[in-house]
């Protein structure tokens, strides 16, 4: 049983109230209640513990939680009321969960990134939980006349053995917060000021297998996401933008397809004009585009294939081959400071028995949402109201207050459930665009993407470029690491995880390359190439050394449980924990005992809080390699709901696998060359692992990220994989159009 405060100080992280047709509602601070220590909590600005969540228990018994995070498919909208569920006591069949709109005055962190939203809310929604439960149980108490010790709970039901007495959630709720009859004023009930939250040996939700609550709707085809909205009145919306990065808007012929069928009007759109204030998520979004608008799809479509539309180059444009060229250049320019220096790398490198150095790179990625681009607005003289799949609502709805010029509280943000994001609807320009338009034509619109729309005005996963070296002494034990990495748009090299601590002379290094091609986050960001290309050398270190390659990553890791360099708390990981998945991956895939023609390769890799540590075993047809198993081991904490969780392993690992194999991004003249699925080769059914083995760690530790970790280690275990096949590494991705592959 562990006891928590359900304030600090004079904060409190719950309040309680009554609903106005009976029951009681519990709101919580999502923010406040993460774990923090007394000086940290005091030291948080006040506006940050205002109540940002709430649980509501009907009358009824139902209970019903308001949910602040967009649905990504990452599940959360299951996972947080089982945590509720759970300490609360009551029967799964009874809770269900209501999207919430933007709210900034009430709800802290409304988005959707990072595969952090379990963790932030862990803490705040169990004492949710706990606290409601208790108050259930001092209301039973005082209407029995009993000692509260006495009463029990049991799937949203409270006893008192003793006398035989028993009433649901629902009967008490009212009186839990102080409501003893209609024609009664309301008794000051107090929030406890601690709660006791349940031994992890006696969860009843948590840790088993809950479908989707959204499942029944998805596969019937129920109005869900941003695609489904349907509004009186409303028209819709495409755009046509530059061809080409770097180009901008210089005229076109409208007068030409007005007339035609269906088609309302067509008109450059200036989405940003000068002075407004962007934020962070709009992004690279187009500042000037042409809108069409007219009465569906389709005759949008046709008009814009008829539309001419000139466009001029202010500047030059660039191509893929002038880009690598200019990654090039960067990694073997000298950076001005080192991101981290450990011990005496250049001395330790000189100095070594043997040496080692490589060179990786990855292209740009799309991210291709199943559900494409999308959002609804409605725009008038004094009030918008939008809503679709979007990741950040709330900075969408600054940006628009500076577009529009309108305040805050005249704007209304919606959020749909979200077909896929993987980080693209991070970035708002595309509701930036849908109110934009409305305005103008004065009428509530639909804004659609076509595929091309999205591939050729992406946010791209950035093209990187990262070296590694690494020296053995005689004895063959690794005395010094580096590593240079170069990303357009982006630096690349996380300084202070592994190999940082374990070995004596390490340096890290990093820049970046300005492009007019717009990046952003892209599922597991940076991690999704890095850990590939790390796991990937140091498996080629481990055969310099004449090693087992599981055996040299543990030395490693003994070495920075034992002896770390430097601080330990420098290091961002912990290498007990990431040795634990990896000894787990180890022993379920029978490392080393096997015979079954199948080439091996492993890799292990900590992100998002997450450690995970895979085995993949392949065959190769021709240059293409087949996957026939994946095991994957992960430490992530307390599991909340397993089935959900293997799940987002599994999506990971296909992932991963597919883009590092098949997928690329690539510009001529500012112009993308890949424009939809026949020329971007997205993996295949056909072309998945045939098999996925998911292991968890059991170790009682609260529950961190899972939606991205599963992904970037399996490139390293990919490519290691097909090293034992073919006996050549490949170092560039698309590993199946590697045509240098240097052994």
């Amino acid at each position: 049983m562990t006891l928590v405060k359900t304030k600090i100080g004079r904060r409190s992280f719950i309040r309680t109230s009554a609903l106005a047709g009976g029951g009681m509602m519990v709101g919580f601070s999502w923010l406040a209640s993460c774990k923090m220590t007394p000086e940290e909590v005091n030291s948080l600005p006040k506006e940050w513990f205002e109540i940002n969540g709430f649980l509501k228990i009907g009358d009824n018994g139902m209970v019903t939680i308001m949910s602040p995070n967009p649905e990504i498919g990452q599940n959360v909208k299951t996972a947080m009321p089982m945590i509720v569920a759970d300490e609360l006591d009551v029967d799964w069949k009874n809770v269900i969960v209501e999207q919430a709109p933007l709210n900034l005055d009430v709800f802290q962190r409304q988005l959707a990134g990072g595969s952090q939203s379990i963790r932030a809310g862990w803490e705040g929604l169990r004492m949710a939980g706990a606290t409601a439960r208790k108050m259930l149980k001092q209301a039973a108490a005082k209407a029995w006349e009993v000692p509260e010790s006495e009463i029990t709970t049991s799937n949203g039901t409270l006893y008192h053995k003793a006398s035989n007495k028993s009433a649901g959630y629902g009967e008490m709720a009212s009186a839990a917060v102080g409501v003893t009859s209609p024609n009664d004023p309301p008794e000051n009930i107090e929030v406890p000021e601690e709660v006791e939250l349940k031994d992890i040996k006696d969860f009843t939700i948590i840790g088993t297998d809950r479908l989707n609550v959204d499942g029944p709707k998805i596969v019937t085809g129920k109005p869900l996401f941003g695609i489904d909205v349907q509004e009186e009145g409303m028209l819709t919306a495409m755009i046509i933008h530059p061809p080409a990065f770097g180009q901008t808007y210089k005229s076109m012929d409208a007068e030409s397809v007005k007339s035609m069928p269906g088609i309302v009007d067509v008109f450059p759109v200036e989405v940003y004009p000068e002075g407004v204030e962007k934020q962070w998520s709009d992004g690279g979004g187009i500042a000037e585009l042409v809108a069409v608008v007219g009465e569906s799809t389709w005759q949008c479509m046709q008009a814009k294939k008829a539309l001419k539309v000139e466009w001029e180059s202010p500047s030059d444009l660039e191509s893929t081959a002038s880009y690598e060229e200019d990654l090039e250049k960067l990694i073997e320019a000298p950076v001005e400071a080192p991101a981290r220096s450990d011990g005496d790398f250049n001395k330790a490198i000189k100095g070594a028995a043997k040496v080692i150095e490589r060179t990786y790179s990855a292209p740009f990625l799309a991210h291709n949402t199943m559900e494409p681009m999308n959002f609804f607005a409605n725009v008038t003289a004094d009030k918008a109201e939008v809503k679709g799949p979007i990741q950040t609502p709330e900075f969408l709805e600054k940006t628009l207050s500076s577009v529009l010029g309108l305040p805050i509280d005249k704007i209304d943000v919606g959020m749909t459930r979200m077909g896929g994001g993987f980080g693209r609807r991070l970035y708002g320009h595309f509701g930036v665009e849908a109110a934009v338009i409305s305005k103008k034509v004065q009428a509530p619109i639909k804004l659609v993407y076509t595929r091309e729309d999205d591939m050729t005005q992406g946010t791209y996963r950035p093209a990187y470029k990262v070296r590694f070296k690494a020296g053995l002494d005689k004895d063959n034990n690794l005395i010094a690491w580096s590593v240079k990495g170069v990303g357009t748009n982006d630096d690349l090299v996380f300084e202070d995880r592994f190999p940082a601590g374990a070995v004596d002379n390490y340096l890290a290094e990093k820049t970046s390359l300005q492009t007019k091609i717009t990046t952003g986050a892209w599922r597991a960001p940076r991690s999704n190439f890095m850990a590939g290309a790390e796991q990937s050398f140091m498996d080629e270190v481990a055969e310099l050394a004449g090693k087992d390659p599981i055996e040299f990553r543990l030395e490693l890791f003994d070495r920075a449980i034992k002896d770390p360099v430097g601080p330990p708390e420098k290091n961002d990981y912990d290498p007990e924990r990431y040795a634990g998945v990896l000894k787990l991956a180890k022993e379920k895939s029978n490392w080393g005992n096997t015979n079954d023609g199948k080439a091996r390769g492993v890799s292990a890799y900590y992100c998002h809080n997450s450690y995970v540590a895979q085995v993949l075993d392949l065959t190769m047809d021709g240059n293409k390699p087949m996957v026939d198993k994946v095991v994957c081991a992960v430490d992530c904490g307390i599991v909340i709901n397993p089935i959900s969780a293997k799940n987002q392993i599994e999506g990971g690992i296909i992932d991963g696998i597919g883009h590092a194999t098949y997928s690329q991004m690539t510009f001529e003249d500012g112009v993308p060359q890949q424009q939809n699925f026949d020329s971007y080769h997205l993996i295949r059914n056909s072309e998945a692992p045939k098999q996925i083995e998911s292991y968890f760690v059991d170790n009682g530790i609260d529950p961190t990220g899972l939606g991205e970790p599963s992904l970037p280690p399996v490139i390293g275990a990919l490519a290691n994989a097909m090293y034992k096949a073919t006996g050549k590494r490949v170092y560039n991705q698309p590993f199946i159009l590697e045509k240098e592959i240097v052994g």
